[in-house]
């Protein structure tokens, strides 16, 4: 697994931005599959996971992810929940110990977040949707009602899919211009009539840094551009596979 050099000096705070290495699924699916939504192997999946909760530190059945939808919802975690009981959401915080607070992702952008004096995490799956309509601020709220201050807040972005990959259309980009015009910095020409290349990393660092949390780590790391190492979504439609894995993205409170 990966990890941000602003969350792994915390003291107590475990985290990783995992590869899909270390697992045991095969095919379009090797190695290290987090995605329950995919079709892989139920029981692969499962073994998967036991793995990163072991990388982690915390039981198999305390790895906790949301049915993601692509929205600014928040879940406040207190106890774990059964897979198959998971709340719809895009975003997860607590300060619960030994509780780990998982995102998957496979193109979009991955949120580890953590105050470490207050003992507060959270964690947040921010594609281009949820990242439009809040989840980061939604994240960061969620945090201050649990005692954290977003000026002592770090958040770290995982490995994403990066501008010189991510091709929109002319209605995505007149979507974000029509919301603020100063978006316009966000979008690169394209080698196609009327597209534009986004930057999803450079976007969310501009809505924390508007949300004033000045702690910012982005690991700079492009799903799309490293097939050996990462899940793309967006690749797997390009190479017309039939389905693709999902990473995990967690952080765990351990006192």
């Amino acid at each position: 697994m990966l990890q941000a050099l602003s969350l792994a000096t915390l003291d107590g705070i475990h985290h990783g931005f995992f590869t899909r290495s270390g697992g045991v699924s095969e095919g379009v699916y090797t190695s290290l599959n987090g995605g329950v939504g995919s079709k892989d192997a139920p029981d692969k999946v499962v073994e998967n996971r036991a793995r990163m909760a072991t990388a982690l530190g915390v039981p198999r059945d305390r790895l906790l992810s949301v049915y993601q939808i692509h929205s600014p919802d928040v879940v406040v975690v207190e106890t774990p929940w059964a897979p198959d009981q998971r709340p719809r959401a895009d975003a997860m915080v607590t300060r619960a110990p030994l509780l780990a607070l998982g995102v998957s992702t496979a193109d979009c952008g991955p949120l580890l977040f953590a105050d470490g004096q207050a003992r507060v995490i959270g964690a947040a799956h921010a594609g281009w949707r949820g990242a439009f309509t809040g989840v980061i601020e939604a994240t960061i709220a969620a945090m201050e009602k649990l005692g954290a201050e977003r000026s002592r807040i770090a958040v770290a972005l995982g490995p994403t899919i990066r501008q010189p990959n991510y091709e929109v259309g002319p209605e995505f980009v007149t979507r974000f211009t029509d919301a603020d015009k100063n978006n316009a910095r966000f979008f690169a020409a394209s080698a196609k009539p009327g597209h534009a290349m986004f930057d999803l990393g450079g976007y969310i660092a501009a809505r924390i840094a508007r949300a004033g949390v000045a702690q910012f780590e982005d690991l700079g790391l492009c799903n799309y551009a490293e097939p050996e190492r990462f899940f793309s979504f967006r690749r797997m439609t390009h190479q017309g596979e039939a389905d693709y894995g999902r990473h995990i993205n967690a952080i765990a409170l351990h006192r």
